[in-house]
């Protein structure tokens, strides 16, 4: 494995696709673990899975959002489960929000 790069050998069954030839890269995803039901965000730029986070949660009707404690489940590439603190509709913010470490409350512009 090379920064998130697996190789892999790839079989095609049936007729190969039209230009098709010896050596060519092959863009997939490999699923590990498919999960039902599961509430989940875009991958924050902070935290890992498995831990709590503090993540600013936009607050209906106005311009600010709140810190809230979010307790992270397992990720993928792209995204995170969220086991508590977020409920299905919830926007947040995902950037790096780590300059406003020191609030608890923001004000969007």
């Amino acid at each position: 494995m090379e920064q998130g790069t697996v190789t892999v050998d790839v079989a095609i069954d049936g007729d190969l696709p039209k230009g098709a030839r010896p050596d060519l890269s092959v863009d997939g995803t490999i699923e590990l673990e498919r999960l039902d039901n599961v509430i989940y965000v875009g991958r924050p730029a902070f935290g890992q899975e498995n831990n709590t986070v503090g993540i600013f949660k936009l607050v209906a009707g106005t311009s600010e959002a709140v810190r809230t404690p979010v307790k992270l489940g397992r990720s993928s590439v792209n995204t995170i489960e969220i086991i508590n603190g977020l409920e299905p509709g919830d926007q947040v913010i995902l950037s790096d929000t780590s300059s406003m470490d020191a609030h608890e409350r923001i004000r969007l512009n």
